[in-house]
């Protein structure tokens, strides 16, 4: 039988739009919702840069992920919950199936869509601490810790400080807090710590974006509190211990939460920041054979964001972990759903089933960044544990051993939490039960 040239050429053409099909199949989009402009770019952009330089090394150095190409589309958010809502829905429509909003107001505005839209919200160590909670935040993962972790940490530290949990009676903590959700999260665990062990506790909250602080601060000296656990985020936190040491507070009875503890705010504080202690879930360690590998292969060969500016930086690195998180829940779903796109509900299952083992972490390069995790169905948070590092002037120093937040105590507050968020939204919780 004959064949018209324009038989053959349809046919040509619908293998050639076949084979572009199936190569686009073969990406996986990874939404990266950013904030490199406002008052909050200083903890912002390192973070961006350390999650997208993460995946062009997995893109050069392993073709991705057993074969699926990543591809990182980024959407700013500039930290704001309108602009985060639109950017999850762009990067939605796009193909994205895990978010990380990097904003605990965006991820309480997401949490009620994940359900219908299948899609994982990833908070890491931020957003709703009772989302921990599987079996009724089935599509929200919050590991390696949460905020109410850190507050728990930080009362264990005040103690360790005053000689012994008996010795915070009568003593006075400050928090200091950013006057939106995220700055508020820790406040119910460190009033429930207070009721327990009779210190006084002084919330103090500091109207966004924190710039103007010269009054806060002459009221925590007038306080004169123990000590202070200070909640802040981007241009804030230099402020404060610029405005802390302008009126002779010392730092040394400050502690930082993680995410006002890092390279960018001691950087912009200057002289004021050194001795500042903060908390960490992750070490500042900037020897990682991951941290090599990057510079090797991304930075040294002009790929990397922003020439590698901000590489090695906590910040930096929190974006790598971020990165790291995201792509090992891909490849886990991959063990068990082929090595294909993965869709929401099987990134779902990858990160309920993430196992970071000691030797996993070495093999990624991250001997000792973190300590090993597991996450399950019912347990989106896992077991991590916390450091202490000090700002030596010119880097971080860790002052700690690990910390373990005290999870018997804190789990009644998470189950009562998701418990009301239940009742709230009228929603079931889901079996957890090994079938």
């Amino acid at each position: 039988m004959r064949v018209s040239k324009l038989t053959m050429a349809l046919v040509a053409g619908a293998a050639l739009l076949g084979a572009g099909a199936a190569s686009a199949q073969q990406t996986q989009m990874i939404p990266s919702m950013v904030y490199r402009t406002g008052p909050f770019a200083p903890s912002g952009t390192p973070t961006a840069d350390g999650f997208a330089d993460y995946i062009t090394l997995l893109n050069a150095r392993d073709g991705g992920l057993n074969g699926v190409r990543l591809k990182v589309e980024e959407c700013e958010t500039q930290y704001n919950t309108e602009r985060g809502v639109e950017c999850y829905e762009r990067l939605k429509a796009m193909g994205g199936t895990i978010f990380s909003p990097y904003s605990t107001g965006i991820t309480y505005a997401l949490i009620d869509r994940a359900p219908t839209d299948k899609s994982v919200i990833f908070s890491m160590a931020y957003g709703r601490a009772s989302a921990m909670v599987g079996n009724i935040f089935p599509w929200v993962f919050n590991a390696p810790v949460t905020y109410w972790s850190g507050a728990s940490a930080a009362i264990q530290f005040f103690a360790k400080e005053a000689g012994g949990k008996d010795k915070l009676k009568g003593k006075k903590i400050a928090h200091v807090f950013i006057d939106i959700p995220y700055g508020k999260e820790p406040n119910p665990v460190l009033q429930n710590y207070a009721q327990e062990l009779g210190f006084q506790l002084e919330l103090v909250p500091v109207p966004a974006p924190g710039l103007e602080q010269k009054s806060i601060w002459l009221q925590v000296r007038q306080m004169r509190p123990d000590f202070v656990y200070l909640t802040g985020w981007g241009a804030m936190n230099a402020v404060s211990l610029k405005e802390a040491a302008a009126v002779g507070f010392p730092r040394e009875k400050i502690l930082g939460g993680w995410y006002t503890s890092q390279d960018s705010d001691t950087v912009g504080a200057g002289p004021a920041a050194k001795g500042f202690r903060g908390l960490t879930f992750h070490s500042a360690d900037r020897n990682l054979e991951l941290i090599k590998q990057l510079k090797a292969q991304v930075i040294d060969k002009g790929q990397g964001s922003q020439n590698g500016k901000h590489l090695g930086e906590i910040g930096y690195m929190r974006g790598v972990l971020n990165a790291v998180f995201t792509t090992e829940a891909l490849r886990t779903a991959q063990a068990q759903y082929g090595n294909k796109v993965m869709d929401g509900e099987q990134s779902r299952w990858g990160f309920e089933n993430i196992n970071l083992t000691a030797d996993k972490l070495d093999k990624l390069g991250l001997k000792g960044f973190i300590q090993p995790i597991k996450l399950s169905c019912d347990n989106h948070q896992g077991d991590g544990k916390m450091l202490i590092v000090q700002w030596e002037g010119d880097h971080w120093k860790t002052v700690s051993d690990w910390i373990a937040p005290e999870n018997q105590k804190l789990m009644p507050l998470y189950l009562a939490g998701a418990e009301q968020y239940q009742r709230e939204k009228n929603i079931p919780s889901r079996s957890c039960a090994k079938s």
